[in-house]
């Protein structure tokens, strides 16, 4: 029950990517060499430099969840854009109550949505022997706030992928053994 939405987008459009994997994913629905594309490494910090230089004489559009982007959100206010949100897509929780009987080695969170959504499914839980992994602070520190003990988190130096960290974590669980 999806409706396409098309809009003729001017070619003058300029647009600001916190990655270069953005800009890259853009190519594919814009003609590049025509529109200005600006990129930062990874945070709006990385992307403040080009922002500024066009802070004054630019409109800008937010897209993002009804999660919003408050980081992204509180750079635009502090710094006096004129700028508007747009909600594009809204993230719920999905129903996993048909998995209550089932119990697991690793619960891995890769937002603090999924934490919310594990307490909205199972009001209930408790950690018991299962192992919990995260990625990123803001995880962590929704895991924390929740009273449940962190045994695996990435990225880390050692362990810049969840996937990595896992292993190390097994690795070093079955030396202990």
């Amino acid at each position: 029950m999806c409706e396409e939405m098309r809009v003729k987008v001017s070619p003058d459009l300029k647009y600001f990517c916190l990655s270069e994997g953005i800009a890259n994913y853009l190519q594919k629905f814009i003609l590049y060499r025509k529109r200005k594309v600006f990129f930062g490494a990874k945070t709006i910090e990385d992307l403040s430099t080009s922002l500024l230089k066009h802070r004054l004489k630019e409109k800008f559009l937010l897209p993002c969840s009804n999660l919003g982007a408050k980081d992204i959100s509180e750079f635009l206010d502090q710094n006096s854009f004129n700028w508007q949100l747009a909600l594009m897509y809204e993230t719920v929780s999905s129903d996993l109550s048909d998995l209550s009987d089932v119990t697991y080695d690793v619960l891995v969170f890769f937002s603090p949505l999924s934490i919310k959504s594990l307490y909205e499914n199972f009001p209930e839980f408790k950690q018991n022997d299962t192992r919990i992994a995260v990625f990123g602070n803001s995880t962590g520190k929704e895991v924390t706030d929740r009273g449940l003990i962190i045994n695996i988190k990435a990225p880390t130096p050692d362990a810049p992928s969840m996937p990595t960290a896992l292993e190390l974590y097994l690795q070093k669980s079955n030396k202990e053994e």
